[in-house]
Parts: structure tokens; C-alpha cells; sequence
């Protein structure tokens, strides 16, 4: 798969987040040349069966489909990959046991419990013919952490250093939050934190993407930074974005009055 393909060669892959159905869907993704799409089941109401059909689709067009759990959970986690899912985001991320159940859950699957808790702390080995069996089980599950928090940071080497973690999403709404910053993503105490976010990922081989849902002149700003997975806003907030330009572009020329709405905050 190109998602897959493209970071093992070192290229950038380009996505956005889908909160809807539609059966156009694939015209769009083929036509754009999307490598990914971001499915989030933390702040949108989708059931499994939706997730497993977004997925279906994705894959049969070639798209990567990445979902997020609502909460850090092997078992959430196992339950989405079963779905069809090719990556799994698991949200607020804080602790390295947090980070070693996700990697268990889409590394290690179909193990679990006691015997994979032992593996994962390192005081089990793994037979060899089991250890290519799980590689193979497991062949392009794409282990994701989201780093959106203070004490997330303070522990940023520790967390990144588990292995079987492929890569970092950073929540830049939730972490400029935590900072008591909110969305003041130009604050220069900010854009630190993302900066040492980025080059710990870096320097550890991981992948890092930053979820946006405003401006793309913001995310080429990340790109330059070295962010290599560029998650670009959603369908909703396109949608808003574009039918409130259009409505006001309407009202200014008709004579009518234009009125200024906020836009959706990132997700």
C-alpha cells in the first residue's frame, strides 16, 4: 500500500479526516491523492460496522485507513484492526504502559493477557517461529501514540523510546490546552513544545504528523519543522470553511449584509 510504501522511502503522505458516508467517497480520495484517511471514534459517533465499511472502502481504493479508539484500550484497539483498520491512534497517551498495550495490541495480536504482559516487559522471549508469525499477522499495523499533553511532554524520551511504535500524531488543540495556551499555536512556548516533539520523533526514527483542521499555510510551517504525516482538516470543516466563504462571497455581492461566524475547532 502507497501509505506504507512512501514513509519506508522517505516521503511525506497527505490526509484528512472523514466524519461521514457517502458513496462518492472514493472519487474523491483517487482524484485528491490521498494516501491516508484519519477516522476518529473519540470525538465522532461511529459504530464499528460504520468504521469496518469506511475502512472496506478506503482499502479497496487504495487509501490507508487510520483509526482512532476513544481511549487507550488493547481491546478497543484489537476491535478496530478486525474492522480494517491499517493504523491505530489511541488518544492522551501519558504513561509507557499506555503506549505498550497499544504496541502489544497491533504487534502482538492474537496474543494477550498474562503471556503478553510478560513479552512486553521484557521478562518473556519470543520463540522465533512465533516472533515470524506475529510479523507476518501483524504486516502493516501501524502503532500511532498521540502526544496532546503537559506531563506527556515531561515524559516524551521515555514514551518514545517503547518499542514497536511507528509514530507520533500530535494534538495540537488539546496540548496548547494543557499548556494554558489555548489555540495560541504561534505562542513561542508552543511552537517549542511541537519542535521537541518533531525532533525527538526524529531522532528515534518515528514518524510525526500534526492533526489541523484551519489553514494549510500552518501545516507547510510544520512540514519545514519535519513533519512527514500531514493530517489536513476534516470533511466537516471543509465543508463549513468553504460554504461560510461562499455564503459571504453571496451576501457581499447581492447587497446583502455578510456576517462573520467562528469556524470549528480542531478535533
Amino acid at each position: 500500500m502507497r501509505f506504507t510504501d512512501k514513509l519506508s522511502t522517505g516521503q511525506r503522505v497527505y490526509g484528512t479526516c472523514v466524519t461521514a458516508f457517502n458513496p462518492l467517497w472514493p472519487k474523491v480520495w483517487e482524484g485528491v491523492g490521498l494516501d491516508f484517511v484519519f477516522i476518529d471514534t473519540e470525538h465522532i459517533a461511529l459504530d464499528r460496522s460504520q468504521v469496518s465499511q469506511l475502512c472496506q472502502v478506503l482499502r479497496a481504493s487504495g487509501v490507508f485507513p487510520i483509526v482512532r479508539i476513544p481511549q487507550p484500550d488493547p481491546f478497543l484497539a484489537c476491535q478496530m484492526i478486525d474492522a480494517g483498520a491499517g493504523g491505530i491512534v489511541a488518544p492522551y497517551l501519558e504513561s509507557v504502559d499506555e503506549i505498550r498495550d497499544l504496541v502489544g495490541a497491533t504487534k502482538y495480536r492474537p496474543l494477550k493477557g498474562a503471556r503478553l504482559a510478560r513479552i512486553l516487559r521484557g521478562e518473556e522471549s519470543v520463540a522465533p517461529s512465533l516472533l515470524d508469525y506475529l510479523n507476518q499477522y501483524n504486516r502493516n499495523q501501524f502503532c500511532i501514540a498521540n502526544i496532546e499533553s503537559v506531563p506527556a511532554l515531561e515524559r516524551l524520551e521515555e514514551l518514545l523510546s517503547v518499542e514497536g511504535l511507528d509514530a507520533v500524531f500530535i494534538g495540537p488543540h488539546d496540548l496548547s490546552v494543557s499548556m494554558d495556551l489555548p489555540e495560541q499555536y504561534d505562542h513561542p512556548l508552543f511552537v517549542k513544545a511541537v519542535d521537541a516533539i518533531v525532533q525527538a520523533c526524529k531522532h528515534r526514527g518515528l514518524h510525526v504528523g500534526v492533526h489541523f483542521s484551519e489553514s494549510p499555510e500552518r501545516q507547510i510551517q510544520w512540514v519545514k519543522r519535519g513533519v512527514d504525516l500531514i493530517i489536513h482538516s476534516s470533511d466537516f470543516a471543509l465543508f463549513y470553511q468553504r460554504l461560510q466563504a461562499d455564503v459571504q462571497y453571496l451576501k457581499q455581492h447581492s447587497g446583502d449584509t455578510a456576517t462573520d461566524g467562528s469556524g470549528p475547532s480542531a478535533i
